[in-house]
């Protein structure tokens, strides 16, 4: 059994072939998909992907890309959304300073409101980090994310320590950033940038991170893990991702797919 905790089935590239994509998944070896809202439209879309599919459950929130169209009006909807059926976190939010494409304070600003919003639900938050690695943990440490008010909401972790219920998406940072996290509270996702060549650093993450703080993840469409890179990313191809995990700790892949599988139903509290 294999979980991709983190997929964009809501996307809009699979317009058009989405029912295809989702016939596949049902047929593969597949059991659980995490569909994440990047915006107010994508979020809607996931939460109707939830609905509509067994294996498919869905994240609301506000990409860092996107935050430049947050209002109030539209936290307000997200807030709506998170108490459906089904939804289970919120995110893919965070910070994202490589690209720019909303203003700094923006980012911060509303990443903030939806950490609130989170820790008003008691919700599990799912984080894009890119290039922001102090202001992101600054911020979340501000915020409260791992203060005792908020980790004693959720049982302790299988590893004695507390859980934050706060994942960090397509984990790019160093090993000593993982540990930090870990320490705090905090679970890892590792997506198909780990199957790269020149992918030491993930590699090392890996190596650190017990298995019971990892998850897998494709981030499809985008990321696609070998030996398919350069063509659209699959939630099945986080198979080959788990390969790798696998084989960097050592143990088969039916071990790396099943202790993913359960680490991501507890994360996000899946009977």
């Amino acid at each position: 059994m294999l979980f991709d905790s983190h997929a964009h089935i809501n996307e809009e590239r699979f317009d058009g072939c989405r029912e295809e994509l989702c016939r596949e998944i049902g047929e593969s070896a597949l059991a659980y998909v995490m569909d994440i809202g990047f915006d107010l439209e994508s979020s809607v879309r996931a939460v109707e992907d939830a609905a509509k599919y067994d294996f498919c459950y869905a994240a609301v929130g506000c990409h860092p890309h996107d935050a430049k169209t947050m209002d109030d009006a539209a936290l307000i909807m997200l807030k709506g959304l998170a108490k459906k059926n089904k939804v289970k976190a919120i995110g893919e939010i965070g910070l994202d300073y490589y690209y720019d494409h909303s203003e700094r304070d923006v980012q911060q600003y509303w990443f903030r409101r939806q950490i609130q919003l989170a820790l008003q639900l008691k919700m599990p938050i799912i984080i894009h980090d890119r290039d922001a690695n102090d202001d992101v943990m600054r911020i979340l440490k501000e915020e409260g994310v791992f203060h005792t008010q908020r980790t004693d909401c959720f049982p302790r972790h299988p590893d004695g320590g507390p859980d934050a219920r706060l994942l960090l998406h397509c984990f790019s940072g160093s090993r000593e950033l993982a540990r930090q996290y870990v320490k705090l509270g905090a679970t890892i996702s590792i997506a198909g940038p780990v199957t790269f060549k020149k992918s030491r650093k993930t590699v090392e993450v890996v190596e650190e991170t017990e298995l019971s703080r990892l998850l897998v993840e494709t981030d499809s469409p985008y990321l696609t893990p070998e030996p398919y890179r350069g063509r659209t990313n699959k939630p099945v191809f986080v198979e080959h991702t788990a390969r790798k995990v696998a084989e960097i700790k050592g143990i088969s892949f039916e071990e790396a797919a099943a202790a993913t599988c359960e680490n991501a139903r507890r994360f996000f509290a899946i009977d």
